[in-house]
């Protein structure tokens, strides 16, 4: 499929389907054509006027989308991130920065979600560095504007990795919106990102995700309160990294922390792990027993 083709598809389902979301009942939805100076402004450089792409770029607003625009806004950013050689989304860390920075040494109950993209190293030895780069910058954004979407927080990229967190009233509502934002990401990367990486001869992308819930400690590394380092502290920040470890691509592990707070339907989907001898060996600090993990089945 030409690069044409690719752009005319994606915009003829997102016409529809924007249309649709914002209750207009016009088809004439305005799709800039396709520039190949990256001087002109692009949905990059300036924030769209739409209120439903407004909150995809994490600003806030209350709509929800469905999953099937969520994987066109993706593949729109993703095309163009391709054509221009990579791209800058705005900003969504610094709602959590400042979040935390009213929150220091606090300990705030959460769903922690650690997502690592699998084979990044494989993917440096076959690419040029500026197309990995511009891939995994990608990637890093795409689940970040995931997390937003879900209500929860972007903590922080640690190089091909993202960690989020989710706070709510609700412990249940928390883990709830953590597992369903980690079923979307894993959707997005096969419906959204992989078929426009195709297109162009990049490999497939795949995931490995990790949750738990619990409290975490908001720490501050200095005295400067606007401008000291800020992160978060905890046994559930360990734990969900140390799950998200031992998963395969394209799955979700969590604790039992978020297992029994999830609704039964949910719950069906995953299946607790049975370990191999001493290849888990982290235990509830409560009871003294060895922590049970959920792993997600084959499809979600």
């Amino acid at each position: 499929m030409s690069d044409d083709e690719t752009r005319a598809e994606i915009d003829k389902k997102y016409e529809k389907l924007l249309a649709a979301a914002t209750g207009s009942e016009t088809n004439n939805l305005e799709i800039e054509s396709d520039k190949e100076s990256v001087t002109e402004e692009s949905e990059f450089q300036k924030p769209p006027t739409s209120n439903i792409v407004d909150m995809m770029l994490g600003k806030k607003a209350e709509e929800t989308l469905d999953s099937e625009t969520m994987i066109l806004e993706t593949q729109k950013r993703i095309w163009k991130a391709i054509k221009q050689g990579g791209a800058e989304y705005y900003g969504i860390i610094s709602e959590s920065d400042e979040f935390l920075r009213d929150h220091v040494n606090e300990k705030i109950p959460m769903a922690v979600m650690f997502v690592d993209l699998v084979g990044s190293t494989d993917m440096s030895l076959s690419l040029p560095e500026e197309k990995v780069a511009m891939i995994v910058s990608s990637f890093a954004q795409e689940m970040a504007i995931a997390v937003k979407q879900h209500n929860g927080y972007t903590l922080k990229f640690v190089g091909d990795a993202v960690i989020g967190y989710f706070i709510h009233k609700s412990a249940l509502m928390a883990s709830d919106n953590a597992i369903s934002c980690a079923q979307n990401m894993i959707k997005i990367i096969e419906d959204g990102i992989n078929p426009i990486l195709n297109n162009y001869d990049y490999p497939d992308l795949f995931i490995k995700i990790g949750i738990d819930y619990g409290e975490s400690m908001v720490m501050r590394y200095g005295k400067d309160k606007n401008r000291s380092h800020v992160d978060l502290l905890g046994p559930v920040m360990n734990i969900a990294a140390k799950v998200q470890n031992k998963a395969k691509p394209q799955q979700i592990m969590i604790g039992e922390d978020v297992f029994k707070k999830i609704h039964p339907s949910t719950q069906k989907n995953f299946e607790l792990k049975v370990w191999k001898k001493d290849s888990w060996t982290y235990r509830n600090r409560h009871t003294g027993k060895l922590y049970p993990v959920y792993a997600s089945k084959t499809k979600l």
